[in-house]
This record gives structure tokens, sequence and C-alpha cells, in this order.
């Protein structure tokens, strides 16, 4: 698909529509709290998103951002849908969007949440399967409490793969059921990594499998959900291309470090100067971490 100018006029693909949703246990906890209602219904607001950019996928049109970066009206429909619900279940709140600037953060709100509307939006707007509707949420001292990941064409053995993790809950759910990460090798046999990685590591003592799929999200998640795929590393990317798997991998038992081993924090030079992060972060298990701080390196 080439470059073509995006459309303002197809409501079909330019705007989505939020409908309340019947209070279920489709997302695997039941909503009984206000604070479990409030999550139930940004849950339902992300799937309802991710159907609808699903639906659209072979209808959109793709553009360019002034940093070259691909555009869509999915982008955009998603974020506007999404920063609405954003507004009115968590009104105080701060929210770090990719697609807009709000230029507007109150140090130490409850929650901080943080969006990429289309993680993956270059393979979105190829037509292929690995993106996300990607939502993170960080608590009062910027630390990663929960998080929702909608990939809807991305499951294992099935379409959708919908990860979520509720702030103040240890548990991690997808597809409406309780999840355990699958066990990994120590020393990895499958790795899954950004497609630019040999522009910023050496890889070669590393023998065995790559995979690249075009979303940092999915390739975040993807040691937490794919039972071969053992650890991955992301490049430089952006606050929102990490945040909704964050909690999520934590509370799986894995780690996202710095190649160098330190802690990814969200401080001001990500969240509101809208920089990348420092240098390529890796994903997994602490074994496997150390075997790749060990024996990769970055140029």
């Amino acid at each position: 698909m080439q470059e073509t100018s995006l459309s303002k006029d197809d409501k079909t693909i330019t705007r989505i529509e939020i409908v309340n949703e019947d209070y279920s246990d489709r997302y695997g906890f039941s909503p009984k709290t206000e604070d479990q209602k409030l999550f139930f219904r940004l849950c339902s607001a992300v799937r309802q998103c991710g159907e609808a950019a699903r639906a659209n996928q072979s209808h959109i049109h793709r553009s360019f951002k002034d940093d070259g970066t691909i555009l869509t009206e999915t982008d955009l429909a998603v974020s506007d849908a999404i920063l609405s619900c954003l507004k009115e279940l968590y009104p105080d709140c701060n929210i770090i969007t990719e697609e807009t600037d709000l230029k507007s953060f109150t140090e130490g709100a409850r929650y901080t949440f943080v969006l990429d509307p289309i993680d993956g939006t270059d393979a979105y707007s190829q037509g292929l399967p690995a993106w996300a509707v990607a939502l993170g949420i960080l608590d009062s001292r910027r630390k990663p409490c929960g998080g929702v990941v909608y990939a809807p064409r991305f499951g294992v053995g099935e379409q959708d793969l919908f990860l979520c993790t509720m702030p103040g809950d240890a548990d991690v759910y997808l597809n409406g059921k309780l999840h355990k990460a699958p066990e990994h090798y120590d020393i990895p046999r499958q790795m899954v990594v950004a497609s630019n990685i040999m522009n910023y590591m050496d890889m070669k003592a590393y023998k065995e499998k790559l995979r690249a799929f075009g979303s940092s999200i999915v390739h975040t998640v993807a040691p937490v959900v794919f039972s071969n795929q053992d650890c991955s590393i992301n490049t430089y990317c952006y606050a929102w291309d990490v945040a909704a798997a964050h909690a999520i991998v934590e509370k799986c038992g894995m780690r996202i470090v710095y190649f160098d081993g330190s802690e990814l924090e969200y401080d001001d030079r990500l969240l509101l100067e809208r920089k990348q992060i420092r240098m390529p972060i890796l994903i997994g298990y602490e074994k496997c971490i150390r075997w790749m701080r060990d024996n990769l390196r970055l140029y």
C-alpha cells in the first residue's frame, strides 16, 4: 500500500463509538468494586477499538507523520475513542499518548495512562497481523501497575490475544482466563527482536532463531504468551511502545531492564519530553536476561 491521503469524511473508519457493555467476567475478573467496574469498562473500550481496527484494516489509508512514521485513520480514531473514555472514567489522571501531546501533567496523580492506539502501525497499514491496541497504567510514583494489550489478529491458535492486569491485583488474564507464563530456557533457543536489531547490537554470539513480528508491544509480551519465545529485545522505542506490557511482564515473574541491567523508569525524559529509551531493553526471566547481557554486545 503506497502513501495516500487520510480520509476525513468516512465515519466508518474515522470514528469509533464505544458502547457500554454489561458487567461480566469476560476479561477474567468479576467486577464488583468500583475500581473493578472502571477497569472493566476500560478493557471493554480497548476491545471495541481493537475489533473496529480489525474490521477496518483493509479499508484504511496509509500516510506519514513529520517524523517519517506511518499514520492511518485508525490510529486517530482509536486515540480519540480511548482518550474520551479515559477522561470520563478517570478525570483526574494523566494521559500520555503517541498521537497527541496533551501538554498537561499533574505530578502525583493517582494514575498515568500511556496509550499507543495502534502499536505496529506499519504492519497494520500493510495488512499484517502483528499489531495491538496498547494501554499502560503507571501509579502515582510512575511505577507500572496495570495494562491492557489487545492484539486482535495475533492470538495463540486463535485470532484474539487479549491481556490485562488491574492496578492492585497480582493476576494477569489472557483471553478471559487467569494466565501463568510458560517456563523458558535459561539460554534462549528462540528470541523475539526488533526488525532493526542488527543496527544496534552485535548478535554473533547467538546461533539460534530470531523472530521479528513488527510490534514492540507484541515483542514485549511474546515470552509471556508464547511457549517457545524465550526472551525478547526492543531497540530504541518510546514509552507508549512498552508501558502497556510492563506490568504484565513483571506480574508474570519476568523483568524488563535496560541492556546495562538498570531499571526502565518512566521519568520526565520519557513521558514529558517524549524521548526514546536510552538503550535497548531486554525482556525475560532473570537467567535469560543474564545470558543476553553476558553474551551480546551493543555497537
